[in-house]
C-alpha cells in the first residue's frame, strides 16, 4: 500500500457558477493515477463509510480519490434539492476530475444509495453526445432506478417509516446549512423517535413545519407515478433512449429496499451498452452488509465488496485486467444454501401454485393451501382493523431486515396464510415472484402485503421475499402484486407459505379505505375493511414462482 496525503479541500465551479467543494487524498508519491470520484449530500467526511472502506485505503491502492458535496450540503454553495442538479453538476465533476494534478484523466465513480444515484445521473448528464470521455466505470451500488417505484412508493403506497426518516435527515441537513438551529433541534430530535402517529401520518407536524428545508412535501403531493416531478429527477427517464456504453458493477441486497432498482438498472445498461455490465446480489439490507445483516447467512456473506470494486476499477482505469472480476453476468447469493451462484442471464422457468382453503386460511395457519391444480372455489376473510394493523417484520420492510421468523406473526388472525406440503426434492427459486390475486372488499381502497416465507421441518416460517399494493377504486381482477426477486434453495422437507394482509405497518401508511388522497389521510378517518380472498376454478388466485436448475457456485463474488 502506498503513503497517502490528504485530506486537501479542492474546489471547482459548475456551469451555472456554483462552487462545489471536495476533499482529495491521493497517494503521497509517483503518479499519476487516475481518479475515483465520490459525490454525496450527508458531509463529505462521512464518504459513505458506514459501507465502504475509509478513502484512504483506495488512495493507498494508487488512485486520486474525490469526495464531494453535492450543491448545497457541506461546504458547496447552492440549494440542495434531491437529485434535481446531479446530472449537470455530476457531468461538470467529472469533466473537472479528469483535470486535477497528477490524475490520468481517467475517472471512475463509486458510491452507494444517494451516491449511486449521483453516478447514473452523471451519465445522463453526458447524453445525448457520446457518454463522457473521461468516464471510464461506474459502479452504482444499492439504487433507484425509477425513485418513484424504488425509493419513494412500493405497488402505489409510500414507503412510510423510510421516507419519514429520510425526509428529516435531509431536512436538518438544509437547515443545518441555513443555520437554523432551532429547526435542526426539532428535526434531530424527530429522527431520534419518528413521528409515525400523527393527526395527518403520512405527513407529521414536524415535515409540514420545516417543509421549506426538504423534498419529503414534493413526495407526499406527487403520489402518483405518472406526475412530472419524477420523471424530472429519475435515472430511467433521464437515460431513456441513450446509449450507456461504460463498464458497469451493479450492486445489490435482497433484503435492501431499492433492490428492484438495481436489477432494473443493470437490465437497462446490459440493453444500452456494448460493455461488461456485472450484477452481484448478496443477501443484505441497504446497510450494513455481513453476514449477520439479515439473519445468519454464513461466511460467505461477508462482504468483500472494497476489494470486488477495487478489482474492477484496476481493470478498467488502470488495464491491469483483474480477471473474473471483469467478467459479466449475475452473481447472485443463495439465501438458502448460503453460497454463491453464477448465471449469464435471468433462468425463465416458471412454476404455479394456486390458493385453496376451506374458509379458514385467517383463523387458523393450517386450513389454507398452495397447490399445483385448482381446488374448488372458496373464499378467505382478512379483517383489516386500522386500531392494530399487522405489523412490518423482516424482509426489506423492518428492521431486523432479512430472513426473520415470523411463525408467531402468521398466527395472527388478520393474515391468511397458504402452506404447501413439504418438498420431496430441493427447489431453486431464482427470479421475481408474482402473485395474481381474485379479492373482493367493501371499502373504496385498500393494501395487500404478501410475503413467501420458508416454512422448515422444525415448523418455523422463515421470510424469504415480500410485496405490497395500494389498491385503487374500480382496479380490474386479478390484481397483479410483484414480489422482489429473490435466490434461495428450498431444502427437501421444506414447504413454501404466502401470508396475506391488509397491511404492514409502520412500512406503508394504514390504508383508510375511503380513497382519500395520502397528504389528506388522518388517522381517525381510517375505517374497518374486509378482504375476500378468493379461490377456485373462476377465480384462481395463484403464485408464480420463478425456477431455475443447479447452477455454477463460487466461494465469493
Amino acid at each position: 500500500m502506498l503513503r497517502v496525503a490528504g485530506p486537501e479541500t479542492v474546489s471547482m465551479t459548475t456551469r451555472d457558477g456554483v462552487r462545489l467543494d471536495a476533499d482529495l487524498y491521493r497517494p503521497a508519491d509517483g503518479g499519476p493515477y487516475p481518479v475515483l470520484l465520490m459525490r454525496q449530500p450527508y458531509g463529505r467526511r462521512i464518504a459513505s463509510t458506514v459501507v465502504f472502506a475509509h478513502p484512504r485505503w483506495y488512495a493507498a491502492q494508487g488512485y486520486i480519490i474525490a469526495i464531494q458535496d453535492v450543491r448545497g450540503t457541506g461546504s458547496s454553495e447552492g440549494t440542495f434539492r434531491a437529485f434535481e442538479t446531479e446530472r449537470e453538476d455530476g457531468a461538470d465533476a467529472i469533466a473537472w476530475a479528469a483535470t486535477l494534478p497528477g490524475s490520468t484523466g481517467r475517472v471512475g465513480m463509486y458510491g452507494f444509495s444517494y451516491q449511486g444515484m449521483t453516478q447514473l445521473l452523471a451519465l445522463a448528464g453526458g447524453a445525448p453526445a457520446p457518454p463522457l470521455p473521461a468516464l471510464g466505470a461506474l459502479a452504482p451500488v444499492m439504487v433507484g432506478w425509477d425513485i418513484y417505484g424504488d425509493w419513494a412508493y412500493e405497488g402505489g403506497a409510500l414507503r412510510l417509516a423510510d421516507s419519514i426518516g429520510w425526509g428529516i435527515q435531509m431536512a436538518a441537513i438544509r437547515a443545518g446549512f441555513e443555520k437554523d438551529h432551532e429547526a435542526v433541534l426539532a428535526l434531530s430530535r424527530a429522527a431520534r423517535a419518528l413521528p409515525l402517529h400523527d393527526e395527518t401520518p403520512a405527513f407529521p407536524d414536524v415535515l409540514r413545519r420545516y417543509r421549506a428545508y426538504g423534498h419529503y412535501t414534493d413526495w407526499v403531493e406527487n403520489d402518483r407515478h405518472d406526475a412530472p416531478y419524477w420523471r424530472a429527477i429519475a435515472p430511467r427517464a433521464a437515460l431513456a433512449g441513450q446509449r450507456m456504453d461504460v463498464p458497469m458493477l451493479h450492486i445489490g441486497g435482497w433484503y435492501d429496499t431499492m433492490l428492484m432498482g438495481t436489477l432494473d438498472a443493470f437490465a437497462a445498461a446490459r440493453a444500452a451498452s456494448d460493455q461488461p455490465q456485472r450484477l452481484v446480489v448478496g443477501p443484505w439490507p441497504h446497510l450494513p452488509w455481513g453476514r449477520m445483516s439479515g439473519g445468519d447467512m454464513g461466511p460467505e456473506a461477508d462482504a468483500q465488496i472494497d476489494r470486488l470494486q477495487l478489482r474492477w476499477f484496476d481493470g478498467f482505469l488502470k488495464g491491469s485486467g483483474g480477471g473474473g472480476a471483469l467478467s459479466t453476468g449475475l452473481e447472485l447469493f443463495d439465501v438458502g444454501a448460503k453460497l454463491w451462484r453464477e448465471f449469464t442471464v435471468w433462468p425463465s422457468e416458471t412454476r404455479t401454485l394456486y390458493l385453496g382453503s376451506e374458509g379458514l386460511a385467517a383463523p387458523t395457519v393450517t386450513d389454507g393451501i398452495l397447490q399445483e391444480t385448482i381446488g374448488n372455489a372458496s373464499s378467505d376473510q382478512v379483517v383489516h382493523d386500522p386500531w392494530r394493523p399487522v405489523p412490518s417484520l423482516g424482509g426489506h420492510d423492518a428492521a431486523p431486515m432479512g430472513r426473520q421468523d415470523r411463525t408467531a406473526l402468521d398466527a395472527r388472525a388478520d393474515i391468511a396464510c397458504y402452506t404447501s406440503t413439504p418438498l420431496t426434492d430441493d427447489l431453486l427459486l431464482v427470479g421475481r415472484v408474482d402473485l395474481d390475486l381474485w379479492v373482493e372488499t367493501d371499502a373504496a381502497s385498500f393494501d395487500l402485503s404478501a410475503v413467501l416465507s420458508e416454512v422448515t421441518a422444525e415448523g418455523r416460517a422463515i421470510v424469504l421475499t415480500q410485496g405490497y399494493r395500494r389498491v385503487a377504486p374500480g382496479e380490474a381482477l386479478p390484481l397483479r402484486i410483484s414480489l422482489r426477486a429473490i435466490c434461495a434453495t428450498i431444502a427437501a422437507g421444506s414447504a413454501l407459505r404466502l401470508s396475506l394482509a391488509g397491511a404492514s405497518f409502520p412500512a406503508h401508511p394504514v390504508n383508510p379505505g375511503t380513497g382519500t388522497r395520502l397528504i389528506e389521510t388522518r388517522a381517525a378517518d381510517c375505517q374497518v375493511i374486509t378482504l375476500s380472498i378468493l379461490s377456485g376454478a373462476d377465480t384462481p388466485s395463484r403464485l408464480i414462482l420463478p425456477i431455475a436448475t443447479s447452477s455454477p457456485t463460487r466461494s465469493e463474488p
